[in-house]
């Protein structure tokens, strides 16, 4: 699919795609047609978009993302310690999802006395 195509289905922007792109994020063949310069984008990429949205709304940067696909797809990945790096990871989501976790009993518990009848004295 092109990039228009990706865009719509996607719900990004045609920058962001390319931003994924010159991070190594996504890829992308040329078409099949010789006499244009279009891209064409593999619909495995929708899901790696929403891959990397889930690791973007758990708080996973963009240089993060590149650098732990860009090892994990290498030939040889000496001198990365993708073990160390992924358990860094999983503690900063869990870290998180319990800061998330304690909000979230704020908010029932800040809704439910909202909706307790006043008391009189």
């Amino acid at each position: 699919m092109r990039i228009g195509e990706l865009a719509r289905r996607s719900g990004l922007s045609r920058d962001t795609l390319r931003f994924y792109e010159r991070q190594g994020l996504i890829e992308s063949r040329p078409g099949a047609e010789a006499t244009n310069s279009y891209r064409d984008y593999p619909e495995e990429a929708l899901i790696t978009l929403d891959q990397i949205a889930d690791a973007q709304a758990a708080g996973m940067s963009i240089a993060d993302l590149a650098m732990l696909m860009g090892q994990l797809q290498a030939a040889d990945p000496d001198g990365f310690d993708g073990e160390a790096f992924l358990d860094a990871r999983i503690a900063e989501v869990e870290a998180r999802i319990a800061r998330a976790e304690r909000f979230l009993e704020s908010l029932h518990q800040a809704r439910a006395a909202l909706a307790a009848p006043p008391v009189l004295r």
